[in-house]
């Protein structure tokens, strides 16, 4: 089994998934950034971003669609 082999090659993501993580990644990156400019502590910061980004994985989730294999 050769990595040149196209059979072989299975994507570690989905483009599916690779899209709504990356979406909820800037949207957890944005709402840091307006936590911070809301001059709070940056530890909320992280903890705002985060929860939003979690958040953002189960609502981009439901607006893409179910996944079709």
């Amino acid at each position: 089994m050769s990595r040149d082999d196209p059979e072989s090659s299975n994507p570690l993501l989905s483009l599916r998934a690779a899209v709504i993580l990356l979406l909820a990644l800037l949207t957890g990156a944005a709402a840091a950034g307006l936590i911070l400019l809301a001059e709070r502590t940056p530890a909320e910061a992280v903890l705002g971003g985060c929860a939003a980004a979690a958040a953002a994985v189960k609502f981009f989730s439901w607006l893409v669609g179910p996944h079709k294999s």
